[in-house]
């Protein structure tokens, strides 16, 4: 009975160092998040930012996006398009500004969720949008679509494997 008395103190005094070791010194991981891209909406930062500012974009908060992009953003669209007057959805080049350089991607809790479908505008995205092709519409288009037809299409119509009907919708890699 001795013996087993004494393995048993024996075996709370080393858990009990064990537990003291382990709580003096816990082993955390380190853990590293990296943010890559807000892109709310594709392409804003690819075609509207310069290179230097490029991670500055990324790491800007969303609210003071305007603020501090807003006029580089302007200067770059009037360098792809010096004729740009208002686009498709009516927007002069400050106002289409203002709605880019908030690089969010909108989402309607009722309604149609799409980028834009000839009425809905920006309330969201659905997969199959082609979002290129909409943006491209919007800086080169002119006010009813049609102007620079050569610049308005990236000719990539659809994903090059359907969309699943249901979740998870992706379409399966191959």
């Amino acid at each position: 009975m001795k013996n087993v008395l004494k393995n048993a103190l024996f075996g709370l005094t080393a858990l009990a160092c064990f537990a003291s070791c382990h709580k003096h010194n816990p082993v955390t991981p380190e853990v590293f998040y990296d943010e890559a891209d807000q892109m709310g909406r594709p392409a804003i930062n690819t075609v509207f930012i310069k290179a230097p500012d490029k991670d500055k974009f990324n790491v800007t908060i969303p609210s003071v996006m305007a603020a501090t992009f807003g006029s580089e953003m302007k200067s770059s669209l009037l360098g792809l398009n010096p004729g740009y007057t208002t686009n498709l959805l009516g927007l002069n080049a400050d106002q289409f500004i203002g709605v880019l350089s908030t690089d969010v991607l909108n989402a309607a809790t009722t309604g149609p969720t799409t980028f834009y479908d000839g009425t809905h505008v920006l309330t969201g995205r659905a997969l199959a949008d082609d979002v290129i092709d909409v943006e491209l519409h919007l800086v080169f288009g002119g006010p009813d679509g049609s102007a620079n037809p050569g610049l308005t299409s990236d000719h990539v119509d659809a994903n090059d494997v359907p969309f699943l009907p249901e979740f998870p919708y992706l379409a399966q890699p191959h």
